[in-house]
């Protein structure tokens, strides 16, 4: 049965009520539940913006290539070798596969198709074939600005210059540039090219082939990096955990930060190009990532960022 304001249990109650909100008791209890509830609502916006980077990236393995050792994308197509020193072109949902044999690694760019054997022999395609291109790798990359660069298993570092890598028919000999660097692996792209050592560190320079000043880029260490032609990096750790540089553009170009890509395998290679993150598993699958949209990116920083301290040139 409802109470009537003029009813003498009402009355009381009324009076009760008034001060019981003027107790100072009361106004703490509200403002401990107040906080209680703050508490749980920035508990419950972290797990979702935790959940929401956990799920940037979703991946998916692309099948008709067996056993891949490593991968590279550029302008639209992707270039793979298998454990049997075999290579692999995917243009559009077809693989197409090389002619030759023996290739460790292939890499394809604005300079074109390029490849190196096992004998560190270097390798353009021209016309449907590989032709022989004077000098010896054991990693190239053709990701540049046209121009094409590489490493040598004593880790020093080469470079050919566009203008040669655009008339390779006409041309007798390749003046590749010794840089006189050390390095493991080597990468460029459109804001610059990043490389690693025999020591998993990590460098970038704004310039290729005319003497590069490297500059060491702190907070991570990778056994392999790659740059995607729009300046996308992308690199490896020696454990197979997957990193983006992020914060990457025209002004700044080395970028601001390191930012986990969660992998549900072990990763040995990766390349990025057209909004596709490809990668090649330890056990020699090909995954196709993409970015599916982050909700609340900015409620805190996603799990696994490394913070990069100031730079320092490597001398």
């Amino acid at each position: 049965m409802p109470i009537k304001a003029g009813d003498p249990i009402g009355v009381v109650g009324q009076q009760l009520l008034r001060a019981t909100e003027q107790h100072p008791d009361v106004h703490r209890l509200r403002r401990t539940r107040h906080t209680d509830n703050m508490k749980t609502i920035s508990a419950f916006m972290l797990v979702l913006s935790h959940l929401a980077i956990s799920h940037a990236w979703k991946c998916q393995e692309v099948l008709g290539v067996n056993h891949a050792t490593q991968i590279d994308a550029g302008l639209g197509l992707v270039a793979v070798t298998d454990k049997s020193h075999h290579s692999h072109l995917l243009s559009g949902s077809h693989w197409y596969n090389l002619p030759g044999n023996n290739l460790r690694h292939v890499s394809v760019g604005h300079a074109g198709i390029w490849g190196v054997d096992t004998k560190s022999k270097v390798h353009r395609l021209q016309g449907g074939a590989w032709t022989n291109v004077p000098g010896t790798l054991t990693q190239v990359d053709a990701g540049g600005n046209a121009y094409a660069v590489g490493v040598l298993n004593n880790f020093n570092s080469y470079c050919l210059s566009n203008s040669y890598t655009w008339g390779l028919n006409h041309v007798a000999q390749f003046p590749w540039t010794t840089l006189g660097t050390s390095l493991h692996y080597y990468s460029c792209g459109f804001h610059g090219c990043w490389a690693v050592d025999s020591a998993y560190r990590v460098y970038y320079t704004r310039f290729s082939c005319s003497h590069p000043h490297w500059t060491l880029v702190r907070g991570l260490r990778l056994k392999m990096i790659e740059v995607g032609s729009d300046g996308t990096v992308f690199g490896v750790t020696p454990s197979g955990q997957v990193y983006e540089r992020a914060g990457i553009d025209a002004s700044v170009p080395l970028g601001l930060r390191w930012t986990n890509v969660p992998m549900c395998v072990s990763i040995r290679h990766v390349s990025y190009d057209l909004g596709h993150l490809w990668a090649v598993s330890h056990s020699g699958l090909i995954l196709r990532c993409t970015k599916s949209p982050i909700v609340n990116p900015l409620v805190v920083q996603p799990p696994g960022v490394v913070d990069t301290p100031p730079l320092s040139p490597l001398v």
